[in-house]
């Protein structure tokens, strides 16, 4: 699914239209970024957590040449689903 199936799909369980559906997730993906940018967990029940984790530096190799190359430490968003999720098969 994409965006915009993600909008249709919305607007029509909510009974909104397809603008507002678009306003409302938008909402929650820019409310998202900024929370995980302040290094906040943002947690929706059922559904799951997103948080931001350090990733250690380490030593990977260029697929074209094969030479060792050192990859920095970094910051990523990582998911944890919900019970929900979890139970899903």
């Amino acid at each position: 699914m994409n965006k915009s199936e993600l909008i249709n799909v919305m607007a029509e369980e909510a009974g909104l239209t397809k603008v507002q559906a678009k306003i409302a997730l938008e909402a929650l993906v820019g409310a998202t970024e900024k929370a995980l940018k302040k290094g906040e967990r943002l947690a929706l029940i059922g559904f799951g957590t997103f948080y931001v984790a350090d990733r250690k530096a380490r030593t990977g190799h260029n697929p074209a040449t094969g030479k060792k190359i050192n990859i920095p430490a970094k910051k990523v968003v990582k998911f944890k689903p919900g019970s929900a999720f979890a139970k899903m098969k």
